[in-house]
């Protein structure tokens, strides 16, 4: 009946001192209410590369200059082709054949929209 008694005892314990140990000190505070989330993730999606390729296509009317690139380490991307947004400053500056050296971001998958671009 003792050991009963001590078991139970013990047992009616273990969830008041787990509780206790899961609250956070009062030195450490943990409010990130002031914190945007959003901007975060957003900030995290978005990265820069930079690259050297042949500009293949220029598409004035939708805003994009299609770019046969090298590997973009940064971003583990193999050589390939694709169109990149790009502002009517950058599409004027360049024609079809140009060596190209240009940065951009890279919001998600194979999205990208130059932030630099000029011929090498």
């Amino acid at each position: 009946m003792k050991t009963l008694i001590s078991t139970l005892a013990t047992l009616a314990l273990v969830p008041a001192a787990y509780a206790a140990d899961m609250q956070h000190s009062g030195s450490m505070p943990m409010d990130h209410s002031s914190m945007n989330h959003s901007q975060m993730q957003h900030e995290q999606a978005a990265q820069t590369a930079s690259a050297t390729g042949t500009v293949k296509k220029i598409d004035p009317d939708r805003g994009y200059i299609t770019i046969a690139h090298g590997p973009v380490e940064s971003l583990q991307w193999p050589a390939m082709v694709m169109p990149f947004k790009a502002s009517t400053e950058q599409l004027a500056q360049v024609e079809i054949g140009d060596e190209v050296t240009f940065e951009f971001l890279s919001a998600s998958g194979m999205t990208a929209r130059l932030t630099s671009l000029s011929k090498r």
